[in-house]
This record gives C-alpha cells, structure tokens and sequence, in this order.
C-alpha cells in the first residue's frame, strides 16, 4: 500500500516538536514534522512473534522515512528479558509487564497497545469443521480428548502442540483456558510457559504453523493470520454460549467489549460478546534514558498509531485498535522521554 507523499517524508530531528504533533494526532501534525528533516535513525527491537506480521509491514513502511527497524520475533519472554536488560531500544509482549518488572525499571515503562488480534485454535484435517464448547477445548489441550472422532471428525489421533518459548500468546491462551475451566486453572493454570500436560512443544507462531502444516491431525494455538493453506480454525463458544469463528468482525466485537484501563494493559480472558480468544499487543517504551533515539521512537510508533497505519490491520490478519484506544495511545506516546 502506498504511502501519501507529504507521510513517506516524514523525518524527526526535535522531540518537542514529535511530542507536539503526535499530541495533534492528525495530518497536520504529521505534516509539521516533515518539514523539519533530518538523518536517518536505526532502532532494535525484539519480542512477540504474534504481531510479527504487521511490525514487519509498519517497519517497511518506515525504511523510506528514514528510521530503519530490526525486529527479532523471539517471543514475548525473551523480548521482555532483553527490555529488562536494556539490550533493545525497545521490546514487545502479548502480556503486559507485572508490577515488580515495572518497579525495577530504572528507566520507567511506557506500555502501548499497537494493535490487536485472536489466537486461533487451527488444526490440520480436512472434511474436519470443528465447533468446540469450552469444555470441549480444555479437554483437548487437557489430553481427555484424543481422538478426533470423539469431536464428530474421521478417526483420527490428535496431536497437540504448544509453544516451547516463553510466549505472551500462551500467557493470553492458558488465561482463557483457565477461565474456561476451573480444572485446567486449579491444573496447568496460565503464564508465558506452563507445563502442558500433552503435546509437542514448537517455538514460537511460526514453529507452531510449520508443524501443524506437516502433521495430519495436529491441533495448536496461533494468532488467526497464521491460519493458512491446509490448516482451519476451530470455532469456540463464547461465554454467552454462542459460537464464533477468529475472524475481524468477531474478534472486534470481543476487542470493543474490553476496558483497557488508564495504563492501558486491561484484558479479558473470556468475553461474553464475539470470538473469546482475543488479545491486544504492546510494544514496550522507556519513559526516559532514550537519549539520541528519542525522536526515531517517536516517528516510529507515532506511525504505527496513524490512521494510514492501523488502516493495514486487517488484510495482515489483525484488528484496528478502537479509536478511543488509539487517542490514549497517542496520548501515551508523548510521556516518552530522553
């Protein structure tokens, strides 16, 4: 998708005048910092793999503005370790940060939703379509059910497979699991990792596809745009009882149903209201010790907030943020300091 020229242009070299126009949150205030120019930045980031997809995109986008972005997609844990550490300029997560982790920055933390999504419960066997109940799911990942025929599909054994990394993906998947089921949450309960009681681990979203691709009869959990050639996505019951598929539409009627919160990291394991699986993304900011990367930080997640940018959202496989929730993003953003 092309960008407008007055936005390929866009260059940062004051964080005031950043800070002012991401304030505005309009062309105008895009259009005020294009004037000003400016060298080209670079930046490292690492973290989540489930918003992988469109950080590459945005991160694309934004090598012909001149900040150029490397992103690792080593997974939610690892991306938080290395935000901790200081080896990044930035990190991202599926989960926000816990409260110690927050305390023990000495920089302080800014945490921003960038954008949102479902995780997909996809699986690989065809003339299979699936429609589990909660308790059916957890029986699943629970290794009670372990035969397609007992979900009414061809006899067929099912294999289970999880994340092997620590993964904000399975921090928000094991959280819906166990406010399915007091079993599975009185059992493996939820975290980034947790011992799964059946299954073959596989690293990250991309692990996980790959196998689930080469393995007739596997079952696994992805963010939905990894849902791709021969694989489905199961549909699940929602806490209302109704079923429904990870699609945008209905993963945006779950999204629109969560109270994000001042802080921005608000979430609900089990939505009454469209698909139940569903997530928001953070990216993972510095409040202060940023320095001479300040006004790339800037320009870069500036851009990811923009209209041009969440609009890209959906045919990557992801959800626009809500306009309120962009606003408060924004807002955020400029709390951001050197």
């Amino acid at each position: 998708m092309a960008l407008p020229a007055a936005r390929r242009s866009i260059t940062t070299t004051s964080p005031a005048l950043a800070k002012a126009a991401l304030a505005l949150g309009s062309t105008a205030g895009l259009l005020a910092l294009a004037a000003c120019g400016g060298p080209s930045a670079s930046l490292q980031g690492a973290g989540a793999s489930f918003p992988a997809g469109i950080y590459q995109r945005w991160f694309s986008d934004l090598a012909g503005q001149g900040v150029r972005v490397n992103y690792q997609s080593v997974g939610s844990g690892a991306g938080v370790r290395q935000f901790l550490a200081g080896t990044v300029d930035f990190g991202a997560s599926d989960a926000p940060l816990k409260a110690d982790d927050i305390k023990a920055s000495q920089r302080g933390v800014v945490q921003l939703p960038l954008t949102a999504g479902a995780i997909a419960v996809a699986y690989n066997l065809p003339g299979c379509t699936l429609k589990l109940s909660q308790a059916q799911l957890v029986d699943v990942f629970l290794g009670k059910i372990t035969n397609f025929k007992q979900l009414g599909c061809a006899d067929q054994k099912v294999q289970v497979v999880f994340r092997s990394d620590g993964s904000g993906t399975t921090y928000n998947f094991t959280r819906s699991l166990s406010a399915f089921s007091p079993s599975w949450a009185q059992g493996p309960g939820s975290g980034k990792s947790v011992n799964w009681p059946t299954g073959i681990g596989a690293k990250g979203n991309e692990g996980i596809a790959a196998n689930l691709l080469q393995t007739k009869g596997a079952i696994g959990y992805v963010e939905a745009s990894y849902v791709r050639g021969p694989l489905q996505a199961a549909a699940i019951a929602n806490r209302g009882g109704q079923l429904a598929s990870p699609d945008a539409a209905s993963a945006s009627r779950a999204l629109a149903s969560i109270n994000l919160g001042p802080d921005l990291t608000g979430s609900d394991p089990n939505p009454s209201a469209g698909y139940p699986i569903v997530t928001f993304t953070w990216v993972l900011l510095y409040k202060s010790g940023n320095g001479a990367k300040l006004p790339a930080l800037q320009k870069a997640f500036g851009y990811a907030l923009s209209e041009q940018a969440q609009a890209e959202a959906p045919e990557l496989g992801y959800i626009s943020l809500p306009a309120p929730v962009l606003q408060q993003a924004r807002q955020a953003l400029t709390s951001v300091g050197p």
